[in-house]
Formats: C-alpha cells, sequence, structure tokens
C-alpha cells in the first residue's frame, strides 16, 4: 500500500549553510534520514521550486521547501488491546484522555505498546488513515486530551485547523518558582545543538508562542493555565524553562528538585518521589469535521497533580508568603 504525500517548510536561519539533508531532517522530523535523502536522490525536493537532487547542496534562510513523494507503507503497527480512556466518539473523529507513561507514535525503543497500537485494536478501520489518525502529540508522561481522526477526511480537517490555530489547547503546569502575573513566551524552538534528543530556544528557530496565565500561587511554585498558540516539540517544558520557571518533576528540562526552605520531610519526598513533568491537557476545543458545531472538552487534572496541589497548600499554609 502507498501513500501520496506532500510536504512543504521553509528554510529558517538556523539552518542556513547547512546540508539540504541536515536541514530537511530538522524540518521533517518524523521521517528518517534514510528517507530524506530517497526523496533527494529521486528528485522528489523542490527548493524555490528548482528540484535539487544533491543531498551536500547548501541552504538558505527563507527559501521554500516543498516535498512531493509517494512511499510504501511504513512497517503496519500492530493492534494492541491497551485499554484507553475514550471520552467522545463519533463516525469522525475521537477524544482520547491520554494517561501519562503512553507513548503516542512507534519508534525507536517504543516499537508497540503506543496509542496508535490501542487505535488499531479498538477501531481497525482507521488503519486506513494515514498514522492511525494522530493529528498532533502529547509527551510519553504528559497527560490529557487528543483529538484523533477516523477518516482521511477529518484528518485532512483537523490538520488544515491545527495550522490555522483554530484549535484551542489549554493545559495546567505546576512550575518552580512564584510568578506574580502571567504573559507570553513567544521564542523561536529547535533542536538542540548537541543534545538532539531535546529542543531549545534558538535564534532562528521556528516561531513558538505560549500564552500562560497564573492559576495558584504557593510559597515557592506555581500553578498554571497555559495555551499553546503553536505546537512544536516540548513547546510548554522549553518555554517554561528558558524563562526559569521549569516544571515539577521534568526529567530532561526541569533538574533536580528545589524543596523550599523548612519543606517537611514528607513534602520533601513527594517532590522527589514526582518523576513526571506536571504537565496536563485540560481543555480543547474545536470545530466538528463533519458538523462544524463546536465543541469542547475538559479532562480531570490527574490524581499525582491533584495531590501534588494538596501538598503545596499545605507547605503555603505553614509558611505564609509575606508579600513586601
Amino acid at each position: 500500500m502507498t501513500q501520496e504525500i506532500n510536504l512543504k517548510s521553509e528554510i529558517t536561519a538556523i539552518q542556513t549553510g547547512q546540508r539540504l539533508d541536515q536541514a530537511l531532517a530538522s524540518l521533517f522530523p518524523d521521517y528518517s534520514r534514510t528517507r530524506i535523502k530517497e526523496w533527494i536522490l529521486s528528485g522528489a525536493i523542490t527548493v524555490d521550486g528548482i528540484t535539487v537532487d544533491k543531498p551536500r547542496e547548501k541552504v538558505f534562510e527563507t527559501q521554500q521547501i516543498e516535498v512531493t513523494a509517494t512511499i510504501e507503507e511504513e512497517v503496519r503497527a500492530k493492534a494492541q488491546d491497551i485499554a484507553l480512556n475514550i471520552i467522545y466518539e463519533d463516525d469522525h473523529i475521537l477524544v482520547v484522555n491520554k494517561q501519562a507513561g503512553l507513548v503516542v507514535h512507534p519508534g525507536a525503543g517504543n516499537p508497540d505498546g503506543t496509542l496508535m497500537n490501542a487505535l488499531l485494536h479498538h477501531c481497525p478501520d482507521i488503519e486506513h488513515v494515514p498514522r492511525a489518525g494522530i493529528v498532533h502529540r502529547l509527551d510519553k508522561d504528559t497527560t490529557g486530551l487528543m483529538v484523533v481522526a477516523k477518516t482521511v477526511e477529518a484528518q485532512t480537517h483537523l490538520v488544515a485547523a491545527l495550522q490555522a490555530r483554530d484549535i484551542v489547547r489549554e493545559y495546567e503546569a505546576i512550575v518552580l518558582g512564584t510568578m506574580t502575573a502571567g504573559g507570553l513566551v513567544d521564542e523561536p524552538i529547535d533542536r538542540h545543538a548537541t543534545r538532539r534528543t531535546q529542543m531549545a530556544v534558538i535564534h532562528g528557530g521556528r516561531p513558538s508562542v505560549t500564552h500562560y496565565r497564573v492559576a495558584e500561587k504557593f510559597r515557592a511554585h506555581t500553578r498554571l493555565r497555559l495555551r499553546l498558540e503553536t505546537g512544536r516539540t516540548h513547546q510548554i517544558r522549553v518555554h517554561m524553562a528558558h524563562i526559569g520557571h521549569e516544571l515539577v518533576g521534568d526529567p530532561v528540562y526541569g533538574g533536580r528538585p528545589r524543596p523550599p526552605k523548612s519543606a517537611s520531610p514528607e513534602f520533601f519526598e513527594l517532590l522527589k518521589g514526582f518523576n513526571r513533568q506536571a504537565l496536563h491537557a485540560v481543555r480543547l476545543e474545536l470545530a466538528h469535521p463533519f458538523t462544524c458545531e463546536i465543541m469542547t472538552w475538559h479532562a480531570p487534572v490527574p490524581d499525582d497533580m491533584v495531590e501534588l496541589t494538596k501538598a503545596l497548600r499545605i507547605d503555603t499554609e505553614l509558611h505564609p508568603i509575606v508579600y513586601l
């Protein structure tokens, strides 16, 4: 079975001077470098409308990239009976409240046991939809709402809505430090220069905007509500770390737990044992791809974040915040 794909992007400042194959690997991280090289050699890549078939060709900022290719379907993921918390489903879409620890898509180190495997079991016909209908992702240990398309038509509509920023995605997070007011982070994100599994704020990276507001202040932490304007890999985690308010428990961007002064041993142990980023996709709003009805879903904050919030309140009651 083959699949027709058409991808478009623009070379950013960070990729200026890179080889074409290196730049494309950054622009289209869902595809392997081997596949990208095959596309280049087969003439499936154009740069500013001109076919380029040399992987070593240098690229420069603002050049327009287009991929038009036919690919054989990847080794097909197998259906697996994995429990899903489905909060809405019809003939066109389903909305799932993803649990912590569930990888969205098979990849290196996670060949199965993913959301995709679960979707193929729950809805076998979804195998005919690219990526089993998955149109956006959550990190493995981020919980909360995701919409999945059950038909190609629904997926096409949802992808376009995401690109047009017409899908509202709100998150709840607990971060280090006491924040006094909300705001936004408008900083470009791209692959880290040396740690290739991480992202970073990099001049010339892809435009990335995160809005946040304070929901509750604690002695040395803050509970936030955040809304994505863009959807880059690890965006909230990277942006919060960039402004000095890393997510509690973030194993990649958060560093070691930093309990406030005079924290109780129980509170310290809770913080130390919170081994995932305290991030939950709490609200999702979109226009239904078939009926155009505006639909909204909410997912309750998971128990581990509820317990952490309770502990933060107790710590703050024991050590009241003093405003000077």
